[in-house]
């Protein structure tokens, strides 16, 4: 009668143990978008494009 209390017990004890997650859950990485400024922002393609026209115009 010892026995199967004792086996009983463990088999309890071993469900419990397997239950949870021994891994911790992965942690999603946190994004920061910061937007980059410059003095010349958005100005120097239109100027090499109107060079680049203003050299073939001149051919």
């Amino acid at each position: 009668m010892k026995k199967l209390a004792l086996a009983a017990a463990l088999s309890v004890a071993s469900t419990a143990a397997f239950a949870g997650n021994i891994v911790p859950a992965p942690v999603e990485p946190v994004v920061i978008v910061e937007d980059t400024s410059s003095s010349s922002a958005g100005i120097i393609v239109p100027i090499l494009a109107i060079i680049l026209l203003a050299a073939a115009a001149s051919d």
